[in-house]
């Protein structure tokens, strides 16, 4: 990767919050300065522009604007000729109020400036919110961008902004311009219940273990199999007769005693129907698939191998293999033998297999039962819009996408912004086992979920995931045992990370055993690793494997148009990397 330099500036009048020192300000034990610093420790210089301050590192180069708040544009020009000539190839620019910004979330920018090239690379919010004080420049881009002002007093960012722009949808990259902000800000990290500043994100896998291990089993009950599809066995079911429950033609054709010719009689054995009489030696019967053979059948000849004469004799035709075509009483199970073991998922498979030896009921867990709670103000289900609102997309297809894991709808609600909206919600789940939000799981003022988890006193299984996109994913336990599975509001973000987590979830509500991934080649891996573990679109290769999508447009789900399904993609993988396979419900 390109090497980089830093600027980070750390001045500013905080006018909103009444001129305090707004970098210095503490959320979770750090401040926010020295969370910006943390997300640059990769670079080869760094720059802080603000008044001085003796604590930090002497590694850390110190600059004031001219004069002092005179701006971010003012500040970034200080600090760019503080880096001197030698300085890097890129620039990352960082403002200091980002108290959940990682050194991820800077990789992830670096990692699309390379691939890109592009003047500069800049973060956006889960709403699509341009943040254009963390970002990526070319240097040289930066260097004539400001050349080209009169002044750098004062001036808006948006006159440093250039056209060849490339926007990246980051989770944690929402900034703290208010005390209303930054008491969120802490009730989020302070909590205790963590939602996932104070440790590292978990990689997919060790979510899903941490689900499977840790969520809380459902109640068994007793039930009818046809009616629970998506449930999972509480006990093994064996079974209650002998597979087949007596002997049986495998095949249309004819039943047969001892060795022909055989004289072919006129009754005729049909499934299901009364069993013809005993078959005397060189006797004949016509009998059907599945029917119940007489007693001396020494075998069934098929159709195909069988010709009847004009004065109702059956040969067997020449050349014909001799077979039995018998499927004999037990011969596929015994009474009592194992048809499937406790936590085996309850599939059309297992349905009829339990029904075939008269197994029809059974102990089991679930389904999971949801109530999926659209978020935000911005977000329309019908009608037309207004100024400001967009169309919820994935709201109305959630039900379907959950059946296709087992999980039920019950319900489907929206949800206003407001800061204690969350609250009845969570401490309303009688006839739910899932809650699933999509949006409000991000860090933002209007992001109100892991503050109202840490007042519900809820125990966080997943505080955040190392991936991109659905960083900002928080899945949390309630103290009435329902699940809360939050997921990003960007709706890519959202139907991929449901994708990948919904069945693991379901394995730890059920019991059910954990379903064996899919995997094989990824063959354009390296267009699509970075840092930081990506799951993106792709398409089947028609030498085996895969091809995924390098670019993904994460605000709408266009870029799944024509696409088989996704792939989870390591980080740093190389071309032909083994990766994991989510096939797409159609």
């Amino acid at each position: 990767m390109t090497a980089a330099d830093a600027i980070v500036l750390a001045g500013g009048r905080a006018s909103r919050m009444g001129g305090v020192d707004k970098p210095a300000i503490v959320i979770g034990g750090r401040s926010m300065l020295n969370v910006a610093l943390g997300a640059v420790t990769g670079c080869a210089q760094t720059v802080v522009v603000g008044p001085h301050r003796p604590e930090l590192d002497p590694g850390v180069r110190q600059v004031r604007e001219v004069p002092p708040g005179a701006g971010p544009v003012a500040a970034i020009g200080a600090g760019l000729r503080a880096l001197g000539a030698e300085a890097a190839p890129r620039v990352v620019v960082l403002a200091a109020d980002l108290p959940f910004l990682t050194e991820w979330a800077v990789a992830d920018l670096l990692r699309r400036s390379d691939q890109s090239g592009a003047d500069a690379v800049f973060a956006a919010d889960e709403s699509g919110r341009p943040q254009y004080l963390i970002g990526v420049w070319r240097r040289s881009a930066l260097t004539a961008r400001l050349s080209r002002l009169d002044s750098l007093v004062n001036q808006p960012m948006k006159a440093l902004v250039p056209d060849d722009t490339v926007m990246v949808t980051l989770d944690g990259v929402t900034d703290c311009d208010t005390d209303d902000e930054v008491r969120a800000a802490r009730a989020v990290i302070d909590g205790g219940h963590d939602p996932g500043h104070q440790r590292p994100p978990l990689l997919l896998d060790e979510a899903r273990q941490s689900l499977r291990d840790n969520l809380s089993r459902l109640t068994p009950y007793h039930t009818e199999l046809f009616e629970v599809a998506g449930a999972a066995l509480a006990a093994p079911i064996r079974a209650a007769g002998p597979l087949p429950r007596f002997d049986v033609s495998a095949m249309d054709g004819y039943a047969v005693a001892g060795d022909g010719p055989w004289r072919l009689r006129a009754d005729i054995g049909f499934a299901g129907g009364q069993r013809p009489v005993g078959l005397l030696p060189g006797e004949a019967v016509r009998i059907a698939t599945g029917a119940h053979v007489p007693d001396g059948t020494t075998g069934v000849l098929r159709d195909e191998f069988a010709g009847v004469t004009d004065d109702h004799h059956l040969r067997r035709l020449p050349d014909s293999p001799l077979r039995g075509d018998i499927r004999h009483r037990g011969e596929d199970l015994e009474r009592g033998d194992l048809i499937a073991d406790e936590g085996a998922p309850v599939t059309a498979a297992l349905i009829s297999a339990a029904a075939a030896v008269e197994v029809p009921e059974a102990a089991v867990r679930g389904p999971v039962r949801a109530r999926i709670i659209m978020t935000g103000d911005e977000i329309r289900a019908s009608g037309p819009l207004h100024g400001g609102q967009t169309r919820d997309s994935i709201g109305p297809i959630l039900p379907e996408l959950l059946s296709r894991h087992g999980i039920r709808t019950v319900d489907r609600v929206h949800l206003r912004d407001t800061p204690h909206g969350f609250d009845e919600v969570l401490s309303g789940t009688d006839g739910f086992d899932l809650l699933v939000v999509v949006g409000a799981t991000g860090s933002g003022a209007a992001d109100q979920l892991r503050a109202a988890l840490s007042r519900a006193d809820a125990r966080v299984l997943v505080h955040r995931l190392r991936l991109r996109p659905g960083g900002s994913t928080v899945v949390a336990e309630l103290g009435s045992g329902a699940t809360v599975l939050g997921l990003p509001g960007n709706p890519f973000a959202a139907v991929a990370v449901l994708t990948a987590l919904a069945r693991p979830l379901v394995e730890g509500r059920t019991g059910a055993r954990p379903a064996r991934p899919l995997l094989g080649p990824l063959h354009n891996a390296s267009e699509i690793a970075g840092p930081i573990p990506r799951i993106v679109p792709a398409v089947a290769d028609p030498d085996g494997g895969w091809r995924g999508e390098p670019a993904v447009r994460t605000a709408h789900l266009g870029g799944l148009l024509g696409r088989d399904g996704l792939v989870v993609v390591p980080a740093d993988a190389h071309d032909g990397a083994l990766v994991e396979f989510l096939p797409l419900p159609g």
